[in-house]
């Protein structure tokens, strides 16, 4: 499934918001990103269109199973980067700032490779501290 990079962004935001604070609204998710109202509500309407969210009469927003699916993907390839990033001396507003950069471009093949050899290094060293 393509999706585009923007569209992964406002998922992966809906996706934080929601474990934040328990709901998501338009307005939350422009201020999260950084975007006009506008550009918001263009966004939902594609993302409704595609079946990857669904707003209620009160405008909450909720995400559907593809888009959550695709929200859990992108975030959990953020927090990896940053933790990687973060491990290897990044600053952490650097490492956040280039989690995002990164996390949409980077091929499964690679994520996965990197996730493997990132977690079977830390239990290395878990055990070597032992």
């Amino acid at each position: 499934m393509k999706i585009q990079r923007s569209a992964e962004d406002y998922l992966e935001a809906m996706l934080m918001l929601q474990e934040t604070q328990g709901y998501v609204r338009s307005i939350d998710v422009a201020e999260h990103l950084g975007v006009t109202k506008p550009s918001v509500s263009y966004a939902t309407k594609r993302l409704r269109e595609n079946g990857y969210i669904c707003m209620d009469k009160d405008g909450l927003i909720t995400l559907t199973p593809p888009g959550l699916e695709i929200a859990q993907r992108i975030y959990s390839r953020h927090r990896l980067l940053v933790e990687m990033l973060q491990r290897i001396g990044v600053p952490e507003k650097i490492a956040r700032e280039d989690a995002c950069k990164i996390e949409h471009d980077i091929s499964n093949e690679t994520f996965d490779a990197l996730y493997h050899h990132f977690r079977r290094h830390l239990s290395e060293n878990e055990t070597n501290k032992k």
